[in-house]
């Protein structure tokens, strides 16, 4: 789906500062904190003003169209995808990965199975070292 088409599905508009947190995010490999999308937006249009960021990202998760995972303090962005994937967490430098799982479906079947809780969204985060913190140690 576009970003036009999700905006407009809800009645709002594609502005320039939506598209460029858009395209920020989905070209971005890594999850990343509203800060660095900030900086990112500001180097394709130094005009954009930041509270126009915060804005988007509020907006865009309002309309499932973006996950903020928070761990502890840090808050990181990503586009919206399915629950398939758990969370890598690097303890020293924050960077955060995806990793399949198929565990997450079973956490869901079971869920729903032993109490007849239907999850929404599951969001599993592991906390260690990524493997070049790893490394360094």
């Amino acid at each position: 789906m576009t970003l036009e088409t999700a905006l407009r599905r809800s009645d709002h508009r594609v502005t320039r500062p939506r598209q460029l947190v858009w395209d920020v995010l989905h070209d971005a490999e890594r999850h990343l904190s509203a800060a660095e999308i900030v900086d990112a937006v500001h180097l394709l249009d130094p005009g954009v003003n930041s509270s126009s960021v915060y804005r988007t990202l509020s907006l865009f998760a309002d309309l499932e169209l973006v996950r903020e995972s928070r761990h502890g303090e840090l808050s990181t962005w990503e586009p919206a995808h399915d629950d398939a994937v758990i969370h890598l967490v690097c303890d020293r430098c924050g960077a955060t990965t995806h990793h399949a799982a198929d565990v997450v479906d079973t956490l869901r079947v079971q869920l729903k199975r032993s109490g007849g809780f239907e999850p929404r969204t599951i969001d599993v985060a592991v906390t260690g070292l990524c493997p070049t913190c790893a490394k360094r140690t």
